[in-house]
């Protein structure tokens, strides 16, 4: 069964998981027709595989420590790290230790665009989420 998303105005926690971080799973904890929130957790040395969304999205890391791989280089995120990815940006996630980011997705009528982000799901208990190529 599907958790539910929060609501606008509703208080989401995304605190630092501590020592749950390792059984935690991903999760899109908000959805509108403008705007996604998903709450990544990636083990270690685990890679999400490179996509594109439509619009700009960030990428805050929460905890650990992820590498956000872009064709042009390499930005290494550290707890309290944020970074804004363009429009179109291919990327992908590589985690070095256990980690958990916030991803927040621009959608325009629900969807990020270009099916580089439609679709998201939350994972299968393997701390990743399937995402289109």
């Amino acid at each position: 069964m599907a958790l539910p998303h929060a609501q606008p105005l509703d208080v989401v926690n995304v605190g630092p998981l501590g020592p749950n971080l390792r059984d935690a799973v991903s999760t899109s904890l908000l959805k509108t027709d403008r705007v996604q929130l998903l709450h990544l957790v990636l083990p270690a040395h685990a890679d999400h595989p490179a996509h594109h969304v439509g619009d700009e999205c960030t990428i805050h890391c929460l905890e650990g420590d992820v590498e956000v791989v872009m064709p042009g280089g390499v930005r290494h995120l550290h707890p309290g790290n944020v970074i804004v990815l363009p429009a179109q940006q291919q990327h992908s996630l590589r985690a070095r230790t256990d980690c958990a980011v916030l991803v927040t997705l621009l959608l325009h009528n629900g969807d990020a665009g270009d099916h580089g982000g439609a679709g998201l799901r939350t994972g299968t208990g393997t701390g990743k989420i399937d995402l289109p190529k």
